[in-house]
């Protein structure tokens, strides 16, 4: 009941700081990261929370699913099928270019083994605005920069699961060698793909059938059952529920329009909870321990993981672009690590492999030094764009008519509801 009541607490403070949050360098989400440290055994020892415990796990798992579930409600298939170019760049070129100068500096200023290093490298390369959603959630930032950082973060979290797998089952001999061998990996990834897929097709179905439908008032529900009966069936038939959760929400998005607008308010919400929970949850793990025992030459590692290697790869991928270079820049700087990050490095801290805890050591003080760095500075950094995105008219890079991905309304606190309406060029 403490961490319900510590919970409790914060996400009062953070609902009665959110309007001066989205005026300032402050950050709700930094809020219960630092909430979680102080009341976990690192220093008031209100709540005992272990890396094994089973609501670090649960919780983390949860907040993913909601995320990604929501997230590919925001990324439409004729949105994508438009405006691919930057994005697909920033996915097919600049991710890996972060994952292998991750691994880089990991193993030479760290010490891992290179597949482990390479690990490392997996689990941060993908990001998460909603530490920096001033960035995405301003009018006044250009619409192809916004795009850019809501499709990338989007999908890359999806793109690398399966590395993460495969390199964990590398790495060394682990608990459950059974379920993992590549082909089982693959096996769970076409399942959670074919899931998420096949049951919201089967829910619109049904939708569809005249002696059925949902009622008004209960519609935003609809899509709340189709991912909790998702949720369930991916791990009763061990599927893989992320890769699941995103395809679903895309396939929400595309088929069923009318229920994935009225999910709206409803799953932003949920999704903010999930969030603030595994927020609060991961910061009671940051122990003055953990950090004591990274090295000078971890933390040099996790400073040019954010400040150098993600930029860089960034402003390489985006060579030739419109792009101005003040987009360019703010682009390369904000690629926050956020939960996926979070949850692949307790799979990796879970596995027993061999170097497994040096590598959630350095997985973890990136991923607090990232939530401090990016979610503090979205807001100045989008006030330096004065050109206002009028209406959201899109620019050469954006396909008139179509989404613009998902909106974030305040830094670190929970976004406005996605408007996913066909033919129109400015949301609610």
């Amino acid at each position: 009941m403490v961490l319900i009541a510590v919970f409790g607490v914060a996400l009062l403070i953070a609902v009665l700081v959110s309007g001066l949050a989205a005026r300032s360098v402050l950050s709700t989400s930094l809020l219960f990261l630092v909430a979680g440290a102080i009341v976990g055994d690192g220093a008031l020892g209100l709540i005992h929370i272990r890396a094994d415990s089973p609501i670090v796990v649960v919780t983390a798992d949860l907040a993913l699913f909601t995320v990604l579930f929501t997230d590919g409600m925001h990324v439409s298939f004729p949105a994508l099928r438009g405006a691919w170019r930057n994005p697909a760049r920033a996915l097919a070129l600049g991710m890996p270019l972060a994952f292998v100068g991750t691994a880089l500096v990991t193993h030479f200023l760290v010490g891992l083994d290179w597949t482990t290093s390479f690990l490392v490298g997996a689990v941060l390369a993908p990001t998460d605005p909603v530490f920096a959603s001033a960035i995405v959630g301003r009018k006044e930032v250009p619409a192809r920069l916004r795009q850019l950082l809501n499709v990338e973060s989007g999908i890359n979290d999806g793109l690398a699961l399966p590395v993460v797998l495969l390199l964990i089952a590398a790495a060394g001999p682990i608990a459950g060698e059974a379920r993992t061998s590549p082909a089982t990996i693959a096996l769970e990834l076409v399942g959670g793909l074919a899931l998420g897929v096949v049951l919201p097709l089967l829910v619109n179905g049904l939708v569809r059938v005249r002696v059925l439908g949902a009622e008004p008032r209960l519609q935003p529900l609809l899509p709340l059952a189709t991912g909790v009966v998702l949720y369930a069936t991916c791990h009763l038939t061990h599927a893989n529920p992320y890769l699941a959760a995103f395809s679903a929400g895309a396939v929400c998005a595309t088929v069923a329009p009318e229920s994935t607008r009225a999910f709206g308010a409803l799953g932003e919400a949920l999704a903010e909870l999930s969030k603030f929970a595994a927020l609060l949850v991961f910061g009671a793990l940051l122990t003055p321990e953990l950090f004591g025992d990274l090295s000078v030459g971890g933390y040099a590692a996790v400073v040019l993981a954010i400040v150098v290697v993600r930029p860089a790869s960034l402003l390489v991928s985006l060579l030739g672009t419109r792009f101005e270079r003040r987009e360019k820049l703010a682009a390369a700087w904000f690629g926050p690590k956020g939960f996926a990050s979070v949850v692949y490095g307790l799979l990796v801290l879970q596995s027993g492999i061999p170097q497994g805890d040096r590598a959630y050591t350095v997985i973890a003080v990136c991923i607090a030094f990232s939530i401090a760095a990016h979610s503090s500075t979205d807001v100045p950094i989008a006030r330096l764009f004065d050109v206002e995105d009028l209406a959201g008219i899109p620019d050469d890079d954006a396909v008139p008519g179509e989404d613009e991905g998902r909106a974030q309304g305040t830094a670190g606190t929970a976004r406005p509801a996605p408007r996913a309406k066909e033919n129109e060029n400015a949301r609610t």
